[in-house]
């Protein structure tokens, strides 16, 4: 484990990041919009993660939705959608959780309410789904202000294929060294 002033402040930022969510990032809006779009007349359901304001170059404490965390396993039909809560990550990150009516209602059923449990911001997205076709809510299911930013989303993590070259990174060889 690495020692020092960057493995303590890591271990700080962890611990004491910011909780207010400032809003969602256009782009990540326009991502959730497009998927329940293409999974109507099914529902869509996917889980919210966010990053620090001041990693995307607002001058605010606070956070920003980023990503959208499709679950591998969700199920759905016209009008439900179901998670297998053992593939859900235990994430820090996570802030909440979006899904879609393909009925168009932009209002949590009593079903919604028991999936409010995980983080802050819930967002309800609604057939046609347009640029207003949506709602968020608290994780009591009151509707709660959510801004939409035009930030810079930050770099994606590089995919680990599992192939020859990444696990020979992941450990630090060069194929070009005698063992």
């Amino acid at each position: 484990m690495a020692q020092g002033p960057t493995a303590t402040m890591g271990l700080f930022d962890a611990l004491f990041r910011s909780s207010e969510i400032l809003g969602i990032a256009e782009e990540t809006l326009e991502f959730a919009l497009e998927a329940s779009e293409d999974a109507h007349p099914n529902e869509y359901m996917a889980f919210l993660r966010a990053s620090e304001a001041g990693d995307l170059g607002l001058d605010r404490d606070g956070q920003v939705i980023t990503d959208v965390l499709v679950i591998p396993g969700t199920s759905s039909n016209p009008v439900s959608a179901t998670v297998r809560t053992n593939m859900i990550p235990n994430d820090r990150t996570a802030v909440g959780s979006v899904h879609s009516h393909p009925n168009g209602v932009l209002r949590p059923s009593a079903e919604d309410l028991s999936t409010f449990t995980r983080g802050d911001v819930h967002i309800i997205l609604g057939a046609p789904y347009g640029r207003t076709d949506w709602k968020a809510f608290d994780e009591e299911g009151q509707p709660r202000e959510l801004d939409v930013l035009d930030v810079e989303l930050p770099a994606g993590e590089d995919f680990f294929h599992f192939d020859q070259s990444d696990l020979d990174a992941a450990v630090g060889w060069d194929r070009g060294e005698e063992w």
